[in-house]
């Protein structure tokens, strides 16, 4: 046998549907990654197809061998100096490594030299015979189901009542096929065949022959009713609810949701997609809990009319294609009804009693026990999102009130049964409780933005409570001592501290940071938390806003151009960074770096102190000419500055390199006359302070 594709697929009970993806993609990855490592395969190779249904995870790999080319391998034995006596002849030491190979004294005659470090070593030279297809494959198997990403491991046991297997679900077949020829290898108590199943209840035959595993997947649909096929299948699913959705008309649309494409698709090998109803009286309750309910529970597709609301139908996925859909449709709308009539329950019942009657079941929940109840993080909250509101001009009684409530909803049976719904049912209930509809939608806002890329709260009321409730939260959890350390993040301090970020940038809200978070921190008693906490937030929020503006495309060195200053004000934070972009255009640029780093360095080493230029004391032509053009420039890059016109503040700063490159030529900073040298140095202060008033160009080309 040469090369040829081969088939492996194995089987088994039905696996989890969110971790189906990852699994069969580790799977792939791992059995075509182990056969190049055996020279079975090219490295580097794509698989022809990957494989993974609720059932089966399968790959077919293209050009595998059936016997690897032999190799040389490279034996390192010991130093020259220890191998050999000074007349050339083996020493006790090599002859006994020689023996631990399996050679004898006659192999000394060909061990090659040659430098390995600083020294000359001797080196065994042996031809290894290529692995064959079942050793390679046998092996590599057992790596990769050791690694595989499974979420949870279950211990059963084989058919011999005995021998005890750990792996994500029990396993019940093993297919490997090299073309046309099964690969005798053993897994999980399995023996390699070139048999499997198909349907459960549709397959035309029990069990499935595969012929060749170039014909697996043709062979899996005409005759198992199985697309074994991922990305097909999901790519079936997605004709399917378009056409029947088309089928209803009138611009309806099934509800577009990634994850639950990819979770059904998983659940599924042979779909058939089938339009449901339910009773239109259940549309009186807000979509976004039929819609949550249908789509967490059951799996379902609501469907949207053209203008995004729901409609009484809803698409399901089936498994089964009867000729007579009618009982799957009926068990479906039967099965929806009563999670219909639970949200429906709910929803009357919590419209029962005002939202601002359950702020006081707050201070029942435990927020933290050592930061207290709910009810007073809320308490903190009121006086922090009045202060903000009030910074912003907004209405501090309205920011006060929706932050009051913005937690009552956790508190109802809507939001206990579904917390994705937090935020969203407290507005809906203070709407109907009579609120101000900004109050209301601050209550719903004031969680965004949920993940990253995610929407941010419209209007300054929400966004007061939206910043309070995260700066609530990084204070007091920074201050108690928990901060995120590696890949741990247990209280999302990170996304709470890219939300503060994005709001303060992209809503250009006038505020100061550091400010905002004394702000926070003089709402905890000041026992509880940590007396730095504030600057230990500031300090976490700049590391954030790095990664934060890098992962927008910013270069590095000029993000620590612009964050290495510590800017208070974060919504000027975009233009510094495009205007350092603006500057690092210029010609000049590189120069002004240069010596803006020369100056620091200067400034560090003298430990100078600011003082008054005093032009008396200038002895070089230099010095003149430097002062003249400082304070020439000076006028315009502070008026810049006033206007926040941070372009043109920087690139007035090129007129300044020529007096600049021309001082550090001529002219001997650290003089031995102490008043000369100290005038020299309030000179580059000045000029370095001029310099670094947008940015830390120092940066520029540093990273």
């Amino acid at each position: 046998m040469g090369a040829n594709n081969l088939l492996v697929e194995l089987l088994v009970e039905e696996l989890p549907p969110k971790a189906l993806k990852p699994l069969s993609e580790s799977f792939a990855a791992g059995l075509r990654d182990g056969l190049a490592k055996r020279g079975l395969c090219p490295a580097g190779s794509l698989p022809s197809s990957v494989f993974a249904s609720p059932r089966r995870l399968g790959v077919i790999l293209p050009n595998v061998l059936a016997v690897a080319p032999d190799r040389t391998e490279s034996v390192r034995l010991m130093p020259v100096g220890v191998g050999l006596d000074p007349q050339g002849r083996p020493t006790p030491a090599l002859l006994k490594r020689l023996a631990t190979l399996g050679l004898g004294a006659d192999a000394v005659a060909h061990l090659r030299r040659a430098i390995d470090g600083k020294a000359e070593a001797l080196f065994h030279d042996r031809m290894v015979p290529g692995v064959t297809l079942a050793q390679g494959l046998g092996v590599a198997l057992e790596e990769v189901l050791a690694r595989l990403p499974i979420p949870k491991v279950m211990s059963y046991q084989l058919a011999d009542g005995w021998t005890t297997v750990n792996f994500v679900r029990p396993a019940h077949g093993l297919l490997a096929l090299h073309g046309a020829d099964v690969v005798p290898v053993a897994v999980l108590g399995l023996v390699a065949g070139r048999e499997t199943s198909g349907h459960r209840f549709e397959a035309h035959r029990h069990p499935l022959s595969i012929g060749h595993a170039d014909g697996y997947e043709a062979q899996m649909e005409s005759e198992g009713a199985v697309i074994p096929g991922f990305a097909r299948r999901r790519a079936d699913i997605v004709r399917q609810l378009r056409v029947r959705a088309d089928e209803v008309g009138g611009g309806v649309r099934p509800v577009e949701d990634e994850a639950l494409l990819d979770e059904v698709t998983a659940l599924v090998e042979r779909p058939n997609v089938l339009l449901c109803q339910f009773e239109a009286k259940y549309l009186d309750v807000p979509q976004e809990c039929l819609i949550l309910t249908m789509k967490a529970n059951q799996k379902y597709f609501p469907l949207l009319d053209a203008a995004g609301r729901l409609t009484h139908r809803f698409l399901v996925v089936a498994n089964i294609r009867p000729e007579d859909a009618r009982e799957v449709i009926g068990g479906n709308e039967r099965v929806v009804r009563p999670r219909l009539a639970d949200a429906k329950f709910f929803y009357d019942q919590d419209r029962r009693q005002p939202l601002a009657s359950r702020v006081g079941a707050l201070d029942d929940v435990v927020y933290h026990n050592r930061l207290g109840s709910l009810g007073a993080r809320v308490r903190r909250l009121v006086k922090l999102a009045g202060a903000i509101a009030a910074a912003l001009g907004a209405d501090e009684a309205l920011a006060m009130r929706a932050a009051e409530l913005a937690k009552a909803d956790l508190v109802t049976d809507m939001v206990g049964e579904f917390p994705e719904l937090q935020g969203v049912m407290g507005r809906y209930y203070a709407l109907h409780d009579g609120e101000d509809a900004r109050v209301a939608d601050a209550i719903r806002d004031h969680y965004l933005p949920r993940f990253a890329g995610d929407t941010l709260a419209e209007g300054n009321i929400a966004l007061a409570v939206a910043l309070a409730d995260r700066l609530d939260t990084l204070v007091g959890i920074f201050g108690i001592g928990l901060v995120p350390s590696g890949d741990k993040d247990p209280f999302a301090l990170r996304r709470a501290a890219l939300g503060v970020l994005r709001m303060l940038m992209e809503k250009t809200l006038p505020l100061d940071l550091p400010d905002l978070l004394e702000m926070a921190r003089a709402q905890f008693a000041p026992e509880q938390l940590a007396t730095s906490v504030a600057l230990d937030v500031f300090s976490f929020m700049l590391d954030r806003l790095r990664v934060y503006l890098k992962d927008q495309g910013a270069p590095g060195d000029q993000v620590e151009a612009v964050v290495s200053q510590h800017p208070r004000r974060i919504d000027r934070v975009p233009a510094r960074l495009a205007a350092v972009a603006e500057f690092s255009r210029l010609p000049e640029a590189a120069a002004l770096a240069a010596a803006n780093k020369r100056i620091h360095n200067l400034l560090r080493k003298a430990d100078a102190h600011a003082q008054r230029i005093d032009a008396a004391l200038f002895q070089e032509d230099a010095e003149h000419a430097l002062f003249n053009a400082l304070e020439s420039a000076r006028p315009g890059i502070e008026s810049a500055l006033a206007g926040l016109d941070y372009v043109a503040a920087l690139l007035r700063l090129a007129a300044l390199k020529a007096p600049v490159d021309r001082f550090f030529d001529e002219v001997m900073v650290m003089t031995e006359e102490p008043l000369v040298r100290a005038n020299r140095l309030a000179l580059l202060a000045s000029l370095g302070q001029l310099m670094n008033s947008v940015a830390d160009i120092a940066q520029l080309g540093a990273q």
